[in-house]
């Protein structure tokens, strides 16, 4: 049977279940990567104002396990969080509005609904091995560091700079987020 004769069958409660489950997911996405900004984070500020948080971590895993429109959603909804005031940002920055737009860290914010898009849209289109997974993470951390870099570019006028502050201090980290989260989402996926 197609999708959409499937869809046709059933009842309406069993559609709006699917959609509350379907809106849990996406906010308890969005909550996952607020807690683990919190979480772990730590302050490299002699060396650069940039943070480093297990954030990352949890925005490629939302991406690998939510794919690729649950994980924008849920990432979507965790920068109108931020920017309501809520405390899902980093501790270290200002919160709200001025720290999306005003902060260091802006670009790498901004670019975290996009971030998850391309992890969950690599890993939903082919096998979910380990090797998929951290291909997804790659090309997803590779976006990342682009708007975050871009970002800092404006701030220093210079490409070098904005690498200092915002790349060479997290490769090894980011290398180990990468493979933890791939390790994981494959793992859930077989499971599945």
């Amino acid at each position: 049977m197609t999708r959409s004769a499937v869809e046709a069958l059933r009842t309406p409660q069993e559609r709006a279940i699917d959609t509350l489950r379907q809106v849990a997911l996406i906010v308890g996405g969005s909550l996952f990567v607020a807690v683990c900004a919190h979480w772990g984070s730590l302050s490299l500020m002699p060396l650069t104002p940039v943070p480093l948080t297990v954030q990352n971590f949890a925005v490629l895993l939302v991406g690998l396990l939510l794919g690729s429109r649950r994980g924008f959603a849920a990432l979507t909804l965790y920068l109108v969080e931020g920017m309501a005031g809520l405390p899902v940002f980093n501790p270290a920055g200002a919160g709200g509005v001025a720290q999306l737009f005003g902060g260091v860290t802006g670009g790498f914010l901004l670019a975290y609904p996009l971030v998850a898009f391309v992890a969950g849209y690599i890993f939903e289109r082919g096998s979910r091995t380990f090797a998929r997974a951290a291909l997804a993470g790659i090309a997803a951390e590779a976006v990342l560091f682009a708007g975050g870099l871009s970002w800092l570019y404006v701030f220093t006028h210079s490409l070098a700079k904005a690498a200092y502050l915002g790349l060479y201090w997290f490769l090894a980290a980011e290398v180990i987020k990468v493979m933890l989260a791939a390790g994981i989402a494959a793992r859930w996926r077989r499971t599945q």
